[in-house]
């Protein structure tokens, strides 16, 4: 990840007049010829901070229990923030927040996620209708600024407004005790479709231009971020456990540099080969409406499977670090969810690397396989050992890669014209 320019403080961008509803014509804020390329602000940085706070909220649910009903709860709040995480991502791709109204309404859309992800623990129980009433302001926000920029976003915006009112009609209905009836999840679910959907009723083509070098940069943060996050939660979880009468220290800081050393794998799976470089030389080669095709299938939905991966891993370590005072056989949902984690996390850098020919993926899908083999160990042995395993396995992978990688070739080189490395 390239480190992002200073915002501007006396000088405001370009923005030409925004296209009518029925015009195809690029949004304001493209780039031009001889524009600068656009760079993530750190404004954007901190709103990143922000969503992987619920991230590491959604990985506390899974650890709750790590039940079928706990993975199904965190993939329907997962799906609906981060469809809008990605709408954010568009909205400060056509135009960065350096007006102070602009920065304001996105430090409101913060506060809105903030509230959700405070509300997440207690998402379909007491606490569903703030997580409800968190997730309309941040729809509603994101539909005023990208109305500033673009009026195309009427044809999206009644989408989400529409699965933001859903999911407050679903807080409302709760059993006498909290919990959240079968209507309630049934609507969770209509939600949801309504919002992955929608590109198939309005197709983005034509109607928001995107600027490779921004989108390629926001994304790689967004992971950076997500990676840094799930660290500093194994290590408040861990010092937790410290001050606990009877720890083991020694073993749970060794279990602590267990969870370390698999974010610094999953760190140079991603950012190892200059796939970020390669993926904005991918995207500014292709047309603008293929540029956008291109951005939702690897960027929207390639992240879905590496982010939810990543909270799966997070929450498997945590309970590797929790259970690091003796070596025993953990909870088989813990193993199995910390194995689904990592397969799914290489699954998606396999689709990202696929959609964008950024890179081989051969070992990487091996790998990914290999991580769901891990399982048992977790379930019979321990969940410390499984994941020095997987830290094992994704580090053979990175080794066999550099191996295999032709002499010469550098780590941000590639064929953007035939789509080859």
């Amino acid at each position: 990840m390239t480190r992002p320019d200073p915002e501007p403080t006396h000088a405001e961008p370009p923005s030409p007049a925004a296209p009518g509803p029925a015009s195809p014509s690029p949004s304001p804020g493209t780039a031009g010829p001889d524009e600068l390329p656009l760079r993530v602000t750190t404004l954007e940085l901190f709103f990143d901070l922000v969503f992987a706070f619920t991230l590491t909220q959604l990985a506390s649910l899974l650890a709750s229990g790590f039940t079928a009903a706990d993975v199904a709860r965190v993939m329907l709040i997962f799906g609906l923030l981060w469809w809008m995480y990605e709408g954010y991502a568009w909205l400060t791709n056509t135009r960065p927040p350096v007006h102070t109204a602009e920065r304001v309404l996105l430090l409101a859309a913060m506060a809105g996620f903030l509230t959700i992800g405070l509300a997440i623990p207690g998402g379909f129980g007491g606490a569903a209708l703030t997580l409800g009433l968190g997730y309309l302001l941040v729809v509603a926000v994101h539909a005023w600024l990208y109305l500033r920029v673009n009026r195309n976003i009427i044809r999206v915006a009644p989408f989400n407004i529409a699965s933001a009112l859903l999911v407050i009609v679903a807080g409302l209905l709760r059993e006498p005790g909290g919990a959240e009836r079968p209507a309630g999840y049934a609507l969770w679910v209509v939600a949801l479709a309504l919002q992955l959907g929608s590109p198939l009723i309005v197709h983005p083509k034509g109607l928001f231009e995107l600027r490779p070098a921004h989108m390629a940069e926001r994304h790689s943060a967004l992971v950076l971020v997500a990676l840094g996050e799930s660290v500093a939660a194994i290590g408040v979880g861990a010092g937790r456990l410290a001050g606990h009468s009877g720890a083991d220290n020694a073993r749970l800081v060794f279990a602590a540099v267990l969870g370390l050393a698999l974010a610094a794998t999953l760190w140079w799976i991603v950012f190892g080969s200059g796939d970020e470089e390669k993926a904005e030389q991918v995207l500014t080669a292709a047309s603008s409406e293929r540029r956008t095709a291109l951005a939702l299938s690897a960027f929207f939905y390639g992240n879905i499977p590496l982010l939810l991966g990543l909270v799966a891993m997070a929450a498997g370590v945590g309970a590797a670090v929790e259970r690091s005072g003796r070596i025993a056989a953990g909870p088989a949902g813990a193993a199995i969810v910390l194995a689904a984690g990592a397969a799914a996390f290489l699954a998606g850098e396999v689709a990202i690397r696929l959609r964008l020919r950024t890179g081989p993926v051969r070992l990487r899908a091996v790998a990914a396989v290999v991580a769901l083999a891990t399982a048992p160990i977790g379930a019979f042995v321990a969940l410390e050992v499984q994941v020095a395993v997987l830290t094992l396995v994704l580090a053979g992978t990175l080794v066999l890669e550099r191996r295999e990688r032709p002499a010469g070739s550098g780590p941000a080189s590639v064929d953007v014209t035939m789509g080859r490395i």
